[in-house]
């Protein structure tokens, strides 16, 4: 049980807004509250720079107010389909909305609202720590409304829904999958008759749009340790609906005595291990489809038993479908991650062989800038149980790292372009735009990569004459 120290509330109501909020509420004869993540945060202790109010009234109405008389000059960002308004003020996005009831249809999220009370508003809340609401009403100023006993859950560390869960998820099937990032992200548990109706209403995320969903997602693969939510999906059922790929990687198959390893958790244990390193949602991203395409590459082999030969490029080639249809972006995000699970078998190979300067070379070649984030996700990738092993892999790692350095100081390999290009091949010749021309890149580029040349361009030069000569090339 967390000790809530209630004073922390005191001390964030020392706030120009809240004042002014005041100020114009009483002037409007009205009420109004603060509510939701920031009461919560306050009370936790955590930093929140997004600021809920509720008005019994026009929400619009006061937020102008108070802009204006914060500084006349802050413009105010307004949503009447939704009924709220914003606006930015001191690092604090500050968003109002007039308390409300709402009544949803069975074929959608999106509720029909009219106006409401606080105790309305409060009952249409997600979870009783986000139902918490703070008074600025001068007779009241500061004290905490809690009609659902939402501190002693912020004290117990506790997720519940206000109302029945049932009904609270089937009105809005986004509430599943937040219940799960707010238990990753706080570390607090889901409790026994919420969580039994996230599996119960499972079916209903179906008509939450993707982009909803992957929202919350890349929210849970930010937290500390982000392997909570995705087991919390697994548990629920909700990830075999959301990321069928993840949930095809559960389970160990058993030929003859000889198992492979739970692939799904290795996947969140290598997910862990990248997020005590790196905060990149990308990289991380990475390390959740690293071993993507290992269902599709399971094969028995008498001799070698289980293998996933080629899972590494089947991956990267199942990417593009997988970011489409979760609405992640189809751009450079997805090729880097792409880039990063194509090529995360590669360090490994080169710790379990000798390090040579070519492969090292290829390797730079190919990864570019993104090398360093590879190797991220490589020494993470190793969890097995057995120390010694762990540490020869390691060891090995750091040996790749310090030959990677070396070799792109002296040779400038990070970025590869031939030092001699197509056009210079083409006028050298007096030629025209041909297969030959691409032979001559791929030999300057693979000597150079061999360490056969140096990566400069008299060499490369000098080493283009020699094989356009074998092709019977002459030079103008």
């Amino acid at each position: 049980m967390t000790e809530i120290d209630t004073s922390g509330i005191t001390l964030s109501l020392k706030n120009k807004v809240f004042d002014i909020v005041s100020e114009i509420a009483m002037e409007q004869n009205t009420d109004a509250y603060v509510i939701g993540g920031f009461v919560r945060d306050t009370l936790l202790g955590r930093e929140c720079k997004d600021i809920d109010i509720v008005v019994i009234g026009n929400g619009i109405e006061i937020a102008r107010k108070t802009a204006a008389r914060i500084d006349k000059n802050i413009p105010v960002s307004v949503f009447k389909t939704f009924g709220t308004a914003m606006f930015r003020y001191n690092g604090m996005e500050i968003e109002f909305v007039g308390a409300r009831r709402e009544s949803y249809r069975q074929d959608s999220r999106k509720p029909t609202i009219e106006n409401g009370s606080l105790e309305d508003d409060q009952n249409r809340r997600d979870f009783t720590i986000n139902a918490l609401a703070i008074s600025l009403n001068k007779s009241s100023y500061g004290k905490l409304l809690d009609p659902f006993n939402g501190l002693k859950d912020l004290e117990d560390g506790i997720i519940r829904t206000p109302l029945d869960p049932i009904n609270t998820f089937s009105d809005d099937p986004l509430r599943m999958i937040r219940a799960i990032r707010f238990a990753t992200k706080l570390g607090f548990t889901i409790e026994d008759k919420t969580l039994s109706a996230l599996r119960t209403e499972r079916e209903r995320i179906a008509i939450v749009s993707e982009e909803r969903i992957t929202d919350e997602l890349n929210k849970i693969l930010l937290t500390e340790r982000p392997s909570t939510g995705f087991y919390l999906l697994d548990d629920c059922g909700l990830l075999e609906i959301i990321f069928p790929e993840l949930a095809l990687m559960k389970g160990i198959d058993t030929v003859n005595g000889r198992q492979h390893k739970d692939n799904f958790i290795h996947t969140l244990m290598v997910l862990d291990n990248l997020a005590q390193k790196s905060d990149n949602l990308w990289l991380r991203w990475a390390a959740l489809m690293h071993d993507i395409g290992k269902p599709g590459t399971k094969r028995y082999e008498v001799i070698h038993g289980w293998t996933f030969h080629g899972h590494d490029f089947l991956g990267s080639k199942m990417l593009p479908e997988i970011f489409r249809r979760m609405r992640l972006p189809l751009n450079e995000k997805m090729k880097y991650v792409q880039k990063l699970v194509r090529l995360h078998l590669r360090p490994i190979a080169l710790v379990q062989d000798v390090v040579t300067d070519s492969a090292v070379r290829r390797l730079l070649a190919e990864a570019e800038d993104d090398i360093d984030d590879l190797m991220l996700l490589c020494e993470a990738d190793i969890t097995s149980g057995i120390e010694d092993k762990v540490k020869k892999y390691l060891s090995n790692f750091k040996l790749v790292r310090e030959k990677l350095k070396e070799l792109e100081e002296r040779d400038t390999i990070r970025n590869f372009q031939p030092p001699v290009t197509g056009e210079e091949i083409i006028a050298t010749f007096n030629m025209k735009p041909s297969k030959e021309v691409g032979i001559i890149k791929a030999t300057i580029k693979e000597a150079i990569l061999e360490g056969t040349i140096r990566n400069n361009h008299d060499e490369a030069f000098a080493y283009m004459l020699i094989i356009a000569g074998e092709m019977g090339l002459i030079q103008k």
